[in-house]
């Protein structure tokens, strides 16, 4: 499995590291966000999309559920799907929200608390992990498919991207 680690002392290394995502996505990817409250996956997220052009503001959905956007990415309109399952009482509310028909080969989906909707949630591409050590945060992406390794061969190649350390596909 491909994996990619990193310390991010501060908020500009969260912010750098959502410019660097943001030149790796590619539509039909999804993402899980794993971490605690405050571990950093809606500034992660914020962070994204911003760089990949979205002008407006980028709130968390965790009343709403879900929020989209609507994304050029090479050439092409691209819509993507953030979601928060932290509310979700059960997997079945995922299912009756139709969240599911939003998991498909023409959007990106960026979902926190994936564990709330499982075992019914499509299965990632990418697992983004954050945890707060002592100082600033620690992430950890993983791949899980082929398109999955790919945007982190293309993340991987990003100018002034933080780096604490990271393995080739095993």
């Amino acid at each position: 499995m491909q994996h990619f680690k990193a310390h991010l002392p501060d908020e500009s290394a969260t912010a750098a590291i959502g410019g660097a995502l943001a030149g790796a996505l590619a539509p039909g990817l999804t993402l899980y966000l794993h971490g605690d409250l405050g571990a950093g996956k809606t500034a992660l997220t914020r962070a994204m999309l911003q760089a990949a052009g979205h002008a407006g503001k980028v709130k968390s959905p965790t009343y709403t559920l879900v929020e989209p956007y609507s994304l050029q990415i090479d050439g092409r309109t691209v819509s993507v799907f953030h979601f928060d399952l932290y509310r979700l009482a059960s997997p079945e509310e995922f299912l009756d929200a139709g969240f599911r028909e939003h998991f498909n080969a023409d959007n990106i989906c960026i979902v926190e608390w994936p564990e709330k909707a499982f075992p019914v949630l499509p299965m990632p591409d990418i697992k983004i992990l954050l945890s707060i050590p002592d100082v600033g945060r620690e992430i950890e992406l993983q791949a899980f498919s082929a398109q999955g390794s790919q945007c982190l061969d293309r993340l991987q190649s990003a100018p002034n991207l933080p780096r604490q350390g990271s393995d080739a596909p095993s």
